[in-house]
């Protein structure tokens, strides 16, 4: 886990810099869940459905989806069974601080693939689900570069939904998971 820090350190390589940038949204969305109680985790003040606790399960899911189910072409496991609204919302007997823990070893496998790779040229063929072109595959560099897009977006809705609950933005929680 990176030390929160906004800016993204400098790169060794191309791989490096995309695993970089991903740990940093990683990083935006983590920082947003910061010294959440789980009433606040689970609460959704906004228009919208989701949850910072709900958002962490999500961005984590759709990691391990890409990289370990795609790219790489491991079974899906039961959360890929579970219907849509589960998938994007705290269940019974989940908790936030459980979510940010998966989140990290799913970080981890992802490194570990994505170093183990022969080159990001690699590429897998895309789900047969109406949303995607038939037919259709990608690269490791193409899943890194719309996984990082994904948990970018979310990253933001993290933000806005933080400072919903209880005022806190970004930069101060920068300041207090340093603190931390």
């Amino acid at each position: 886990m990176s030390d929160m820090a906004t800016l993204a350190r400098p790169e060794t390589d191309e791989r490096d810099c995309l695993l970089t940038f991903l740990e940093g949204y990683r990083a935006a969305v983590r920082r947003a869940a910061h010294g959440l109680t789980e009433e606040q985790a689970r609460s959704k003040p906004a228009a919208s459905a989701l949850s910072l606790g709900g958002l962490v399960k999500h961005v984590a899911l759709c990691e391990r989806f890409w990289l370990s189910t795609i790219l790489m072409g491991r079974p899906a496991g039961p959360a890929a069974e579970l219907p849509w609204e589960d998938q994007h919302r705290l269940t019974e007997g989940e908790s936030l601080a459980d979510w940010l823990k998966k989140y990290e070893v799913i970080a981890a496998e992802t490194a570990e693939i994505v170093l183990g790779l022969p080159g990001l040229e690699v590429d897998a063929p895309l789900p047969d689900q109406p949303w995607f072109p038939p037919d259709s595959r990608r690269t490791a560099r193409w899943i890194l570069m719309h996984l990082t897009t994904e948990v970018a977006r979310h990253a933001g809705h993290a933000d806005i939904i933080r400072e919903t609950l209880d005022g806190r933005t970004a930069l101060e929680l920068v300041a207090a998971t340093r603190a931390a």
